[in-house]
């Protein structure tokens, strides 16, 4: 596994953007939706990790939910991974605790599934398996 990307919950990309581009000079090299999640999100390349801000586009939204609770900040770790099913059963044989006990769809058309943060101390760990590795994200 390597580290994919860092998963932060705002409330406005647009405001939070001014952040991270005006004041501390990264780009956002890719703005979209992911519907599936109710989300919109802005992909940052900061110093060769992925940035990844998560504004919800409803209130079912999950990071919605997350913001409400806890306010904005860290959401999780992504973690790409080679086989998402097999990485799910592996874990799941070690008596891990899985959010998601097959892979669903993630943004930029990545298959993802959640470890629930009872089992990692409390970190939020996304698997993420994109089979397009030449894809922009």
């Amino acid at each position: 596994m390597k580290l994919e990307h860092i998963g932060i919950a705002v409330k406005s990309i647009e405001h939070q953007l001014k952040i991270w581009q005006d004041l501390l000079g990264f780009t956002a090299h890719m703005i979209s939706e992911a519907p599936e999640q109710k989300v919109k999100v802005a992909m940052l390349d900061v110093g060769g990790v992925t940035v990844e801000l998560l504004e919800p586009l409803s209130d079912e939204s999950t990071i919605h939910k997350f913001i409400e609770k806890r306010g904005e900040g860290l959401h999780h770790l992504s973690f790409e991974v080679e086989e998402i099913g097999k990485a799910i059963q592996d874990l799941k044989d070690k008596g891990v605790r899985m959010i998601d006990e097959s892979p669903r769809k993630g943004a930029h058309a990545a298959k993802i599934a959640f470890i629930h943060p009872q089992s990692t101390g409390g970190v939020l760990i996304e698997l993420s398996q994109r089979d397009n590795k030449d894809q922009e994200v």
